[in-house]
């Protein structure tokens, strides 16, 4: 350990006061404070040294220090640039670290990770984590997994199977690039300030393949759109609202092998494939 532990209270409040850094309500910026959660992160990612990390708003760096620990190395994204300013002293003597300010959703991650492949870790703000989350994932970068602190209801959406409330697009979308599953829940007191909603941290292992096989994705994610836009219609009418004729509907349908008048949440991702497969026959 080169420098003091972060992730304890006491060192995290000597930082955040040197630097005279306030937490940002409109970043979301939520300080882990907890020793063990950190390394929980840490090992759900299974960081070594042959790795490269690519971490997404590392704040004074306090999961930062422990990936750059293991030996891996690290590329930090930080959007705030008085917390950049406050990395350079947190991580200074961890040579294996780069710290790029910038905004993940706008940075040419390629440029800045070089690595044929690597694995994302990060602290998510919870306002931003979906479109930070799918923007990785449709960018197809080879990432091998995403191991991220969320908030609870966001990772119970993600590995949701059909049938339930708390199944939609999103669940569709991760589960389709990847095999998400929670890793773990973290109590409100591991952080600095308390958040005001349940965390869980989720792990995403990308997949190589996705798990259907299906003629356009763009057509794909134009019928799951759909089927969620307005949960409370059947199928059919969610998919006429969605851009389908309602003329070429039934044969769709029925090429499918789907009855119309179900919900859409009831929809595996074969049958969404195969809906779209249908769609894009009868448009040739």
């Amino acid at each position: 350990m080169i420098n003091p532990r972060i992730a304890k209270r006491e060192v995290t409040l000597h930082i955040l006061k040197t630097f005279g850094i306030h937490t940002n309500k409109r970043l979301g910026q939520n300080f882990l404070i907890d020793e063990q959660v950190v390394d929980r992160i840490v090992g759900a990612a299974e960081v070594g040294a042959a790795d490269t990390v690519l971490e997404i708003g590392p704040g004074i760096g306090t999961l930062t220090q422990a990936l750059a620990e293991t030996g891996a190395r690290v590329v930090a994204v930080e959007l705030d640039r008085r917390l950049v300013e406050v990395l350079a002293k947190t991580l200074a003597g961890y040579e294996n670290v780069k710290v790029v300010h910038g905004d993940i959703l706008k940075l040419n991650i390629r440029e800045e990770v070089t690595a044929p492949s690597f694995k994302v870790v990060a602290n998510l703000p919870y306002y931003i984590t979906t479109p930070i989350v799918m923007g990785l994932l449709e960018q197809r970068l080879p990432v091998e997994r995403l191991v991220t602190m969320v908030q609870k209801e966001v990772a119970e959406r993600m590995v949701a199977p059909p049938g339930g409330k708390d199944y939609g697009a999103l669940s569709v979308a991760v589960q389709y690039y990847t095999r998400p599953e929670v890793a773990f829940l973290v109590p409100s007191g591991a952080f600095l300030p308390p958040p005001a909603v349940e965390s869980a941290v989720i792990r995403c292992m990308v997949r190589k393949e996705p798990p259907v096989t299906i003629r356009s994705e763009k057509t794909f994610f134009r019928v799951v759109k759909a089927a969620f836009a307005q949960r409370r219609k059947t199928l059919a009418n969610a998919l006429k609202a969605g851009g389908i004729p309602a003329q070429d509907l039934p044969e769709i349908l029925a090429a499918a092998g789907i009855d119309g008048t179900r919900r859409g949440e009831t929809l595996a991702l074969a049958e969404f494939a195969a809906i779209a497969d249908a769609w894009d026959d009868k448009k040739r």
